[in-house]
């Protein structure tokens, strides 16, 4: 039991230390291009914490296991904003530059509305649906490029955290950051799962409780550790930005490059009367969710402390329904 323990310390350590330098390196990369820290977390901070998601859900589709893939776009999206983006506007409600959040929002919803037709109406998501959630993911990436290009600028109500701390460091220490970075956070947030597991399995601890704490939260381990570092380094629009942009990519990126190397059924499982329960519960949850954090920003420009709590509130009452159920 020694080992585990051990290297579950080491992933906690890579987790904390990669969020420091993954954090410091796009920070450092939005202020060099001048581009807003939201537009930054949306697009290259979201991009490198969803990669661990990409890696698991494509090895699930192509080994026969779809279930995993489709769970883990749906229960992912739902992890990062009821409970990694309520934690950031509990403790940190901002002002948003509304134009820089919508077309992440636009995007999610577009790419929402795709995802669950599909589900709903065809029950199998075929390869032909894995190639155009691929192509809503470049269309984004392109139109976002083009965005910060055209339109540079900065969040003004974000405040001005560690004056001087990235402005000396070169661009290509500041790449190396963000590489590095984001790979200490997928390994030690593997480590901290798999040893995790093990420890839990160890003292006791049901599986049920297992899946619905270390594995289920072990995938959004990345968006949770950006959000907080970028908390506490004053970064509050680059953590918003990359939960939006992480949630995109879960139905664009994971799913689509899941589907499209191997298509599969939408899995059954449990039921709520004849309807597979994740059409009864975890879609409509995922849309509501994202509803409250998004639609009062893009109406009232802030996010409130309200927001966070009901959010909180909503996911709590989500995890006890799986216990129930």
């Amino acid at each position: 039991m020694l080992v585990p323990v051990l290297l579950f310390i080491v992933g906690l350590v890579c987790l904390i230390k990669g969020g420091d330098w993954f954090v410091d390196g796009a920070a450092g990369i939005a202020k060099r291009f001048n581009m807003p820290q939201i537009l930054v977390g949306a697009t290259v901070v979201s991009i490198g914490t969803t990669l661990p998601e990409v890696m698991v859900s494509a090895s699930s589709a192509v080994s026969g296991h779809g279930e995993i893939a489709y769970g883990n776009a749906i229960g992912s999206i739902i992890c990062n904003t009821a409970l990694i983006a309520a934690i950031t506007i509990s403790v940190r409600p901002s002002n948003i530059e509304r134009k820089t959040l919508v077309m992440p929002t636009f995007f999610f919803f577009v790419s929402a509305v795709f995802y669950s037709a599909i589900a709903y109406f065809f029950g199998f998501f075929s390869r032909l649906t894995g190639i155009m959630l691929l192509l809503i993911f470049v269309i984004y990436m392109i139109l976002t490029i083009r965005q910060a290009v055209k339109s540079p600028g900065d969040e003004k109500s974000e405040p001005e955290p560690e004056e001087g701390a990235e402005k000396e460091k070169p661009m290509w220490l500041l790449i190396v950051l963000l590489i590095v970075g984001a790979a200490l956070i997928a390994i030690g947030a593997d480590l901290l799962v798999d040893n995790g597991t093990i420890i839990a399995q160890y003292m006791g601890v049901p599986e049920s409780v297992i899946a619905l704490t270390f594995v289920a939260l072990g995938t959004s381990l990345p968006e949770l550790v950006t959000a907080i570092t970028s908390l506490a380094k004053g970064y509050g629009a680059l953590s918003l930005g990359n939960v939006i942009g992480a949630n995109l990519f879960n139905l664009v990126l994971v799913s689509g490059a899941s589907v499209t190397l191997s298509p599969f059924a939408v899995p059954v499982g449990k039921r709520i009367g004849a309807y597979p329960a994740s059409f009864v519960i975890d879609i409509p949850l995922m849309f509501l969710v994202m509803g409250i954090l998004t639609v009062p920003a893009l109406i009232r420009g802030k996010l409130s402390r309200v927001q966070g709590v009901v959010l909180l509130i909503i996911y709590a009452s989500f995890v006890a329904f799986q216990f129930v159920g």
